[in-house]
């Protein structure tokens, strides 16, 4: 069975975008990703396969767009 994560932007200010995200449609963690540096942080410092792919997406798509996007799935 795979995987799906799914991920909502709810913040973006000049120092900090944030996600909530997580598996299933349960919205149940936060990714914070610094625009300047592409670093990224986990609220609860586990950044597991699904705070990973995620994260990969999401930078994947800013670098095509210039954008961070409002919403990103996941899916394995």
């Amino acid at each position: 069975m795979g995987m799906m994560v799914t991920a909502r932007r709810v913040e973006a200010a000049a120092d900090e975008i944030r996600y909530e995200f997580g598996l299933d449609g349960k919205f149940d963690r936060i990714l914070t990703i610094d625009p300047r540096t592409l670093g990224t942080q986990i609220d609860d410092g586990d950044v597991d396969s699904a705070a990973g792919a995620i994260t990969a997406k999401i930078v994947k798509a800013w670098r095509s767009s210039g954008e961070f996007p409002t919403r990103m799935l996941f899916a394995s």
